[in-house]
């Protein structure tokens, strides 16, 4: 099977993953799947950035990004084209510029930055 990532960053993670408590593993996994957000989403107030990639498949897209960006009032939504769900890994270089982006757009203006000459 052809992995996005490679071995030694599949080993990485799954040496994390050993790390953690087995308990609070199992809890957490209960808590992604069972906690129903979908009233809270549409009282979000603050600028939102939602990047989901399009090839997820341990999160898919349509149970997850596309819903939550319909339900968040003017959120920005981008979707990765054939990303993973690892897209912080194989496509760090564009998460980060898009994350600057967004900073640098939604970022309150200081009294310094707000005077014009």
């Amino acid at each position: 099977m052809k992995h996005p990532v490679s071995e030694p960053m599949l080993e990485y993670a799954r040496m994390l993953a050993l790390l953690g408590s087995p308990k609070a593993t199992l809890d957490c996994v209960v808590s992604f799947s069972a906690t129903d957000f979908r009233a809270d989403l549409p009282k979000v107030q603050v600028p939102t950035l939602i990047i989901h990639g399009s090839s997820d498949q341990t999160v898919p897209i349509e149970a997850s990004g596309n819903r939550t960006a319909q339900m968040i009032p003017q959120a920005q939504y981008i979707v990765y084209e054939g990303a993973p769900h690892g897209f912080y890994y194989t496509e760090k270089d564009r998460l980060n510029q898009d994350l600057l982006s967004f900073i640098s757009q939604t970022a309150p203006k200081t009294a310094s930055s707000a005077v014009s000459n």
